[in-house]
């Protein structure tokens, strides 16, 4: 049975290495870009609040313990800046304040990829959770027959929410993060080169996004072959 389901897991290799160097990326890239000031001496929160005003966004932005543990959360609409980010004065802070403050922006208007995001988040939630499960049920039952395919197949259907979510979630990274460029450097929050600091912490950060992507994808091409070989 362990043989079985540990059949294909060479597939997943790809999407394990290039989460270890995304890691690794981000932490390198935070760490480097966190040691430079910028010129204007302000800090992520004044940034964020900057920003929301100008936007006539009017929503409250909070301190969280942790490092990189900055979201928004659109349910209560709060935006939340780690202790780093929200104090700090340094290029990597205002780059990830701009970056939840443009996920602030997309929620006020309407931007779909982020609404069809967050209208699946409950299904797609439940899919990574248990849909592995109910292949490794199918995998357990397997000598039922043809129930232990379809309890894998169920299983699969639940997985592939998961992996949209994971692909929807690129776009709308991605042009959070595009919006927060363009606005520190409109607004001059930043300079040239403090700009260019921002980008490749902003960059590095997308680069999780994308390797979650692709683990996604390969774990649900396993299942798939794993099933296919249940039914032959």
């Amino acid at each position: 049975m362990f043989e079985y389901y540990f059949g294909y897991i060479w597939i997943l290799i790809p999407g394990i290495l290039l989460g270890f160097w995304a890691q690794i990326k981000v932490k390198s890239t935070y760490a480097k870009y966190s040691q430079m000031e910028n010129k204007r001496g302000i800090t992520g929160a004044q940034t964020a609040k900057y920003i929301l005003e100008g936007y006539g966004i009017n929503i409250p932005v909070e301190r969280i313990r942790g490092t990189l543990t900055d979201h928004y959360d659109p349910s209560s609409k709060v935006l939340r800046l780690s202790e780093g980010v929200y104090d700090g004065t340094d290029v990597a802070a205002l780059g990830v304040a701009a970056h939840e403050v443009g996920h602030a922006i997309q929620h006020d208007r309407g931007y779909a990829p982020l609404s069809i995001r967050n209208g699946f988040y409950p299904l797609c939630a439940i899919g990574d959770q248990f849909g592995p499960f109910l292949v490794l049920i199918g995998i357990v039952i397997g000598g039922a027959g043809s129930f232990s395919y379809y309890i894998m197949l169920a299983g699969i259907i639940l997985f592939a929410f998961a992996v949209f979510f994971s692909l929807v979630t690129l776009p709308v990274e991605f042009d959070a993060s595009n919006r927060a460029i363009k606005i520190l450097d409109r607004g001059g929050f930043l300079d040239k080169t403090e700009l260019y600091g921002a980008k490749k912490v902003l960059s590095a950060a997308a680069l999780t996004y994308v390797a979650a992507a692709v683990t996604s994808v390969l774990t649900l091409l396993r299942l798939l072959m794993l099933a296919q070989r249940r039914r032959d």
